[in-house]
Formats: C-alpha cells, sequence, structure tokens
C-alpha cells in the first residue's frame, strides 16, 4: 500500500491548462506552423491568470531536426492582454511578442543527460531540453508558461503614481482612513 508520500508524482499532476499536441513522426523539419488559440480557451486563461481580457492568443514557431530523436523549437509567442492598473484599477492593455526558443529530447537522453549534468558541479546552468513523452510534444505548457511568466506583475496605466501631493492641499490624504473619508463624502 502506498502513503501519501510515495504516490506517483503523476497521479497527482493536475492537467496542463492548455494542450497542443504533436506527434514528432508528424513533424516536416522546417515548416512553419501557427497554433491560434479560441476565444473560450482564451477566456479560460484569462480567468486562470487574473486578466482582465486576453483578446489575442498565438504561436508561430517551427521544429527543426537535430538528429538522435532531438528536435529545436523556434517561435514566437504574439498575445494581446489586458490587466488591471495596481494603482488605479484601470484597464492596461498591451501586446506581447515573446521568442521562444527550446530543444525537446527523447525522455531517455534527458535522463542520462541530467545523471551527467549532477555528476560535473561546475558545469554552467543551461536550459535543460524538454522530454519527449511518448513520441509527442505538446506546446500547450510551453505557451501558457511563456505568457503567465511574460506578463507585468504590477501593471501601471501611464500616469498613474502611488505618490501622494506633497503641497499639503486639502485634498492629501491624512492618516489611513482620510482617502475612505474622502470617498464618503462624495456620496
Amino acid at each position: 500500500m502506498k502513503t501519501p508520500a510515495t504516490k506517483d508524482s503523476h497521479q497527482d499532476t493536475a492537467p496542463p491548462p492548455l494542450a497542443r499536441t504533436f506527434r514528432v513522426d508528424e513533424i516536416k523539419d522546417g515548416e512553419d506552423r501557427l497554433i491560434e488559440i479560441g476565444q473560450a480557451e482564451r477566456q479560460s486563461l484569462a480567468a486562470l491568470l487574473d486578466l482582465a481580457g486576453l483578446d489575442r492568443l498565438s504561436f508561430v514557431f517551427r521544429f527543426d531536426g537535430r538528429g538522435e530523436g532531438r528536435f529545436a523549437l523556434h517561435g514566437k509567442l504574439l498575445a494581446a492582454v489586458t490587466q488591471t492598473c495596481v494603482v488605479s484599477l484601470d484597464p492596461v492593455e498591451s501586446v506581447l511578442e515573446i521568442p521562444v526558443e527550446l530543444e525537446f529530447w527523447p525522455a531517455r537522453l534527458v535522463e542520462t543527460f541530467r545523471e551527467t549534468a549532477d555528476e560535473t558541479a561546475d558545469r554552467e546552468l543551461r536550459d535543460w531540453p524538454e522530454p519527449i513523452v511518448d513520441g509527442k510534444i505538446d506546446l500547450g505548457p510551453i505557451i501558457y508558461q511563456t505568457l503567465a511568466t511574460s506578463l507585468d506583475p504590477y501593471p501601471k496605466r501611464e500616469g498613474a503614481s502611488f505618490a501622494w501631493p506633497e503641497d499639503g492641499s486639502p485634498e492629501t490624504p491624512k492618516g489611513p482612513f482620510a482617502a475612505l473619508e474622502q470617498l464618503k463624502q462624495r456620496r
């Protein structure tokens, strides 16, 4: 009987929020491809990433064969996102164009690479290749992770500022609840 500490890791893994799977035996070397994410999936991703909107999400890419079952991915994520300003709560729109360069290797080669890297501690840190699992490459998690890590963690509308006026004018809030008092008086 397995205890919670010894469960297989794949049993606890939730499915990725986005999936776009390609069989390696169907990949045409050097062929330009496009993935367009539909409205329903964009809405789901926007909710997951706490975005006010995700009007466009696409990925332009190509695979180049590297021998021994390895592939290099060259691509660009294109997105039109709307975030919420952390100061004013106004919408902040932005267009993202993020280059993506990755390698996909058969899982056995990734494991060999990992063992070799562990043995040579002086090896410089570099991007690890992604494993090809069951002869398939899933670009969905790559698209999602690229989008998620490219978002501005503190989006701010142009001209919005955290600074309070220093002139001592009556509009300058005095104390932590003064701004709430001003809002109450406007009603």
